[in-house]
């Protein structure tokens, strides 16, 4: 056992002192969708709407809720609440495992005030140290797996031609207004919006991690008027800012931005960006309507040439349309590494695949196990240009070469119980919807994808 992993058994010892359900995070780490009023804490529990009801007197109900601290008082009684049994799922697997509940709760954010948060009734008002913010879904692509709640350009679309016909009516917009969340126009008022800025002159000297999403944040106002509040303050040498971007908004919006952000730098302990993209060339851009790769590319060395101290984690959402050629992306990756390394960042980029599961249809779990044969070259790229003790920090990590692994280990797996895809009917879902997707947005799949025609010809109608 490594020393991390001991320290990390010692917090899940303290916190189990104080209940066997308690976890940190509760108090102390919020998420908050504020285009359609929605919060969690910890991002496994489903979200929850705030009421403006709450708001009127108290801006920080944004993350504390009377449904959250009914939630908080549960984990203090010893009582298990459901809406956490992602965490109990693990815990209750033979071998001691370690949950994101001990995992959260060590971390740097929240082990530190422990003492301060038990030390508080549990209806208090907490301020969280990790706060995630979206102002909005204002956003100029049409991600394949996004959803009008995050995306603008998404909402256009079905609000004008409708779901996409696969069986579960794909995007559909009944069901955003049955989980209460359809978003409000980025142009209109939005008292979400108003309260959290009420909330934030207080809240910003506590915070540790700062971290900017959307919809794209560069194409929000509100972006804009933080990175203003944080050059035109005293400085807070504690807090890690974080900010996603396609990295494809106009020049009238980057180039400010990156103005902006070689100011920031100086204001806080570290920045960092997180980008996406999730395979190489035309092929992402047919996954990500509205992307042009090579902009993409030029804006993220801008990046990391103009901002000394801002680190960039490239997230890739692994799926079947990454397969043919994400070892072209990885190629052109680990140059960037090398170029941009320094003694002071000596991490500059990175990348992390996180496996996409749904929507079902684009999950490359339904492709025939020998497919996975494509993401070789992948692997010889990582494994060729592997960070060692003699090409330190300038190459591939291990846990990048692992996310890698994971995925070709998913490819060729079957369908988890939990997961619920009935494969052929994701087959003919995925035919049914890059049909759709050609006719409404003038693409070619066939054309795009030569690798997958076999696959696609194969796929039988019923």
């Amino acid at each position: 056992m490594t020393d991390e992993v001991q320290k990390i058994h010692k917090t899940r010892d303290a916190i189990n002192k104080i209940s066997p359900s308690f976890c940190l995070a509760k108090w102390l780490q919020v998420t908050l969708h504020l285009q359609f009023g929605h919060t969690h804490s910890c991002h496994h529990p489903q979200t929850h709407k705030i009421p403006l009801e709450e708001l009127k007197d108290n801006p920080s109900a944004l993350h504390n809720t009377a449904y959250k601290k009914s939630q908080r008082r549960l984990m203090l009684e010893g009582v298990r609440p459901p809406e956490c049994q992602y965490c109990w799922n693990v815990e209750d697997l033979p071998g001691n495992l370690l949950s994101d509940r001990h995992l959260k709760s060590h971390d740097t954010w929240a082990r530190p005030y422990l003492e301060d948060v038990v030390n508080k009734p549990w209806d208090a008002n907490i301020d969280p140290h990790y706060v995630e913010v979206s102002f909005s879904n204002v956003c100029n692509l049409k991600c394949s797996y996004c959803s009008p709640a995050f995306s603008s350009k998404w909402m256009e679309e079905v609000t004008s031609f409708g779901a996409y016909p696969t069986s579960d009516q794909f995007n559909n917009l009944d069901w955003l207004k049955q989980q209460n969340k359809m978003p409000r126009p980025h142009r209109e008022e939005n008292p979400y919006v108003e309260a959290f800025w009420k909330w934030f002159p207080g809240l910003y000297p506590k915070l540790k991690v700062f971290r900017l999403t959307g919809g794209e944040p560069l194409m929000s106002k509100d972006t804009f008027k933080l990175l203003d509040y944080i050059i035109e303050n005293p400085p807070n040498k504690e807090l890690e800012l974080a900010i996603n971007t396609n990295g494809c908004v106009p020049d009238k919006l980057f180039l400010p931005f990156l103005e902006k952000l070689k100011r920031v730098e100086e204001k806080v302990r570290l920045t960092r960006i997180y980008t996406s993209v999730d395979t190489y060339g035309d092929q992402a851009e047919y996954i990500r309507t509205g992307l042009d790769f090579n902009q993409w590319y030029d804006n993220t060395n801008k990046i990391l040439e103009q901002c000394p101290r801002t680190k960039v984690t490239i997230m890739c959402t692994t799926n079947l349309l990454s397969v043919p050629r994400i070892h072209q992306l990885l190629d052109l990756i680990h140059p960037m590494k090398r170029k941009y390394y320094t003694n002071d960042r000596k991490v500059p980029i990175t990348i992390d695949m996180a496996i996409l599961r749904h929507p079902a249809h684009q999950s490359a779990i339904i492709l025939p196990n020998d497919y996975s044969r494509m993401l070789d070259p992948a692997f010889a790229v990582m494994n060729q240009n592997a960070e060692t003790h003699t090409n330190p920090y300038k190459g591939f990590f291990d846990f990048e070469i692992e996310k890698l692994r994971r995925f070709k280990e998913y490819l060729e797996s079957e369908p988890h119980a939990g997961e619920k895809l009935h494969v052929p009917t994701a087959r003919l879902d995925f035919k049914k919807f890059v049909d759709e997707h050609d006719r409404r947005r003038g693409t070619n799949f066939i054309q795009t994808f030569p690798e997958f025609e076999e696959f696609y010809r194969n796929i039988a109608w019923r």
